[in-house]
């Protein structure tokens, strides 16, 4: 599993392989190993109290070659992998390599598509917290936002105004909206995202200094880019909003779709039309598609993953406990003759 939720995917991975019967064996982010620790104690104290043997939930900490030893070992049929697009590659080549099976939830490069029918003040506020919330940390994290030439300059002047009061710090205070990065290495790969947009012929408009406070916090970037910028089509872990302007939807389309992954993705309109294509197979080509809500919006009650680069495996909801699972096909026959495939007459 993955830091930014070190506690969530593993328990709707977890809870549905139980279900289904299986053991596991959990390898959180050596980023986030006291979370796992923690959960451990909790999860042996309700197996004992229920009578119920140990070793249903396993729990190992370790770097990297854990992880690689994990995906070698053929006594391990399913692994379940949340990270990075690299590291997903990895995985998948390792565990194919021995036939075994994967569900890998990666990297998403999501958007927003602002229509000129949208209820603008809905959209920027599942915009502002999609790009800042667990400080663009999540895998649904809003990237870029594809808005009409007609309402452009003014969803830009309202997000301006927000984030330069948007408050930083502490995420245990209630009033805080935006904690810190990961760590220094989150930082900095921001900071060279930032330095790339430049270089390409982008602008940032606001944000994106590291701030003075213990700790790895940085104020929210905001960046006028094209689609089509190296940049752009790469995700990058970290609060920076890309704006892109539209003229038709068509053009809309191809830039929303016109990146190698496809986790989540989100329209606001007000027009049913324009919602409807966007739904279709015309439309998105991301695992999710919401309509008037955030990309972060996703319920977990849905199926959760994407296509493309994103891995195309499905965590909870709808029938991905069928991934869990191992399949049999039985035939009885409690007659007093053989049936044969086809009907043969085979007689010996």
């Amino acid at each position: 599993s993955a830091f930014n939720f070190p506690v969530a995917v593993w328990s709707w991975n977890a809870m549905l392989a139980a279900v289904c019967g299986n053991v596991m064996i959990w390898k959180g982010s050596e980023k986030t190993p006291l979370c796992g620790v923690a959960v451990q104690k909790i999860v042996a104290k309700v197996l004992k109290e229920n009578d119920l043997p140990e070793g249903i939930f396993n729990l190992v900490t370790g770097d990297r070659e854990v992880g690689e030893w994990m995906t070698e070992d053929s006594r391990i049929p399913l692994i379940s992998a949340t990270g990075s697009i690299r590291m997903g590659k990895e995985v998948a080549k390792t565990v194919g390599g021995r036939l075994g099976k994967t569900i890998l939830e990666l990297g998403g490069n999501n958007a927003i598509i602002i229509s000129e029918n949208a209820d603008l003040e809905m959209a920027i506020r599942a915009t502002v917290f999609g790009a800042v919330g667990t400080c663009g940390q999540r895998c649904t994290s809003t990237r870029r936002l594809i808005i009409h030439e007609s309402v452009y300059d003014q969803v830009k002047e309202r997000l301006l105004s927000i984030y330069e009061n948007i408050t930083i710090g502490d995420p245990l205070d209630e009033s805080t909206l935006v904690g810190p990065m990961i760590d220094q290495a989150a930082v900095d790969q921001m900071q060279k995202a930032l330095k790339e947009i430049a270089k390409e012929g982008g602008t940032v408009i606001t944000g994106g200094e590291p701030l003075d406070e213990d700790g790895f916090y940085v104020k929210p970037a905001i960046a006028e880019v094209e689609n089509h910028y190296d940049i752009v089509q790469e995700e990058t872990f970290a609060p920076i909003l890309y704006l892109i302007k539209y003229k038709t939807m068509d053009e809309a389309m191809k830039y929303h779709n016109g990146v190698k992954q496809g986790l989540s993705s989100a329209m606001f309109t007000l027009n049913m039309r324009e919602a409807e294509n966007f739904l279709s197979a015309h439309g998105s080509d991301c695992g999710i598609a919401n309509i008037n809500i955030g990309t972060s919006g996703a319920e977990i009650g849905g199926a959760f993953g994407g296509e493309k680069e994103t891995g195309g495996g499905r965590e909870s909801g709808s029938d991905a406990w069928k991934a869990y699972m191992r399949r049999q096909t039985n035939t009885m026959n409690w007659g007093d003759s053989l049936p044969l495939a086809q009907g043969i007459d085979f007689d010996v």
